[in-house]
């Protein structure tokens, strides 16, 4: 999006690329459905960056969810809003949005280098103000001058797909403030017994809700939706919705809990009043699958937090059906996120997305030291940030050309 802006105003745009093809990640966030964005109002769509929300907001007055849609559209991929309010291409597919955009792009004179690997050598160039930069490539080393340059090195997660987070420390060494990437929209290790472990691994907790808060006083409000069990916890996106508060309770506590409502449609009294009605020679899973429909995930999980004694104590059965209590040891690895937090801090960045302590260097994507819940949020917000940061350069080079001019110098290039 940074070199669509860049080239749509008349600069020259190289994009170097350490991946053999373009877009990796992008093709894998349509793999089971590309969702662009969403639909819901804006102030409660920028709510969802959490304390980046005031920064981001700014970002998104550039390009709003709905000019993201207009803008595919205008590659010719139509768009629809499913029933959560997410917004998809009509045929869910990420690479032909991808294929009609790389054509916009090269069609714009925007030249593509792949399988050029950044090095994190970006000096001045002896006797010029053009910046050097030096890539690895499979013939060797490469170098080239740019008058500007944007960095989108994404986070930390998927690092088969190009983003390794190996450019936290040449910025470090630069100056550049940085907080520490640490996995975002992640599944959380919950220590279940090997039984349930080998048994339900892989099924999910269907129609439930869960709630959370941390010491902090911060709360994470009952919402309703699905998650996985997996061999070491949980994943999933009602899961990937409170990751934040989650690992942040874990990183200062050493665990969180989250309370699941295995029952949300039904009351507590509802509840209690199945539970405790007779149930003869039955079991007391048998019971709970009739009375309450249970399936046996849900039955198998009580046994994860009751004793013997507790499965068969009917208002405590009852409670910890409404209200069960899981304790997460720990985040799975940043690698099998969705997604990063951390990265450039924006304190480091002036509004156009460049870096104070190093002019003509900009940061974009999810390099950038912020979050979202998935659901469209991450794709418009990195998208919009490139928006900003190709913005930022335009007016940058503007203003160092007119200095130039005011010296006599020769006029400023674009590149």
């Amino acid at each position: 999006m940074a070199a669509q802006t860049l080239a749509e105003a008349g600069a020259t745009v190289h994009v170097y690329d350490a991946m053999a093809s373009v877009g990796r990640k992008f093709l894998l966030a349509g793999r089971g459905g590309l969702n662009l964005t969403h639909s819901e109002p804006m102030p409660r769509f920028v709510e969802r960056f959490g304390a980046r929300s005031k920064q981001v907001a700014d970002w998104l007055e550039v390009l709003t969810p709905e000019q993201l849609r207009d803008w595919a559209h205008g590659l010719g991929i139509q768009t629809f809003v499913g029933t959560s309010g997410r917004v998809f291409p009509i045929d869910m597919k990420a690479a032909p949005l991808l294929r009609a955009w790389m054509h916009r792009l090269r069609s714009a004179g925007v030249q593509f280098h792949m399988r050029h690997r950044w090095t994190g050598e970006m000096d001045r160039a002896a006797g010029s103000e053009a910046r050097a930069l030096c890539f690895s490539t499979p013939a060797g080393p490469v170098k080239v001058q740019a008058d500007a340059v944007i960095l989108a090195l994404g986070g930390a997660s998927w690092a088969r797909l190009g983003s390794d987070g190996a450019w936290v420390p040449w910025l470090q060494a630069r100056g550049v403030e940085t907080a520490l990437l640490q996995p975002a929209n992640c599944g959380f290790d919950v220590h279940w017994t090997p039984l349930f472990a080998e048994r339900f691994a892989g099924q999910p907790f269907k129609s439930v809700a869960i709630e959370a808060s941390d010491s902090r006083g911060n709360v994470f409000s009952r919402r309703k939706g699905e998650f996985v069990a997996t061999a070491t916890g949980i994943e999933g996106s009602l899961i990937y919705a409170a990751s934040a508060l989650l690992r942040d309770e874990i990183a200062t506590h050493g665990s969180a809990e989250v309370r699941v409502d295995l029952l949300p449609d039904r009351s507590v009294q509802q509840v209690r009043e199945q539970v405790l009605h007779p149930r003869g020679s039955r079991s007391i899973g048998s019971h709970l699958q009739s009375r309450l429909g249970l399936d046996g995930i849900k039955r198998a999980v009580l046994h994860e937090v009751l004793d013997k004694e507790g499965m068969h104590d009917a208002e405590k059965l009852a409670a910890t059906i409404k209200s069960l209590p899981l304790r997460l040891v720990a985040p799975r690895p940043i690698d099998e996120a969705i997604s990063s937090a951390g990265g450039v801090r924006l304190e480091a960045l002036d509004d156009g997305l460049m870096a104070r302590i190093d002019p003509g260097v900009f940061c974009a994507g999810e390099m950038l030291d912020w979050e979202a819940p998935t659901g469209g949020y991450l794709l418009t917000a990195s998208m919009a940030s490139g928006v900003v940061a190709a913005r930022g350069t335009l007016a940058w080079a503007a203003q160092r050309e007119a200095s130039n001019q005011e010296k006599g110098d020769e006029p400023y290039p674009r590149h």
